[in-house]
């Protein structure tokens, strides 16, 4: 985060966030049990198993909390 940030559903937050990391953890579940019977490593997935190319973080407004991307309070504060 290198450029400031303003909330555009409260429109007044430009100070309180909060950086949610994430992580995705590839499985294969059990369709009968929901147990998770393989974990993936990073590489190793099967065929039809496309791997997460989403955001590695979104942020939160700490004043209504809304949950976006990045980019989405970036471009509201400019």
């Amino acid at each position: 985060m290198k450029a400031p940030l303003c909330c555009p559903n409260c429109k007044t937050n430009r100070t309180r966030f909060n950086v949610i990391k994430q992580t995705a953890t590839s499985v294969k579940v059990n369709p009968e049990t929901g147990t998770i019977e393989k974990q993936y490593e990073s590489g190793e997935e099967e065929p039809f198993h496309i791997t997460y190319n989403g955001p590695p973080a979104r942020i939160q407004c700490a004043s209504c909390g809304l949950i976006e991307n990045e980019r989405t309070f970036q471009s509201f504060a400019t």
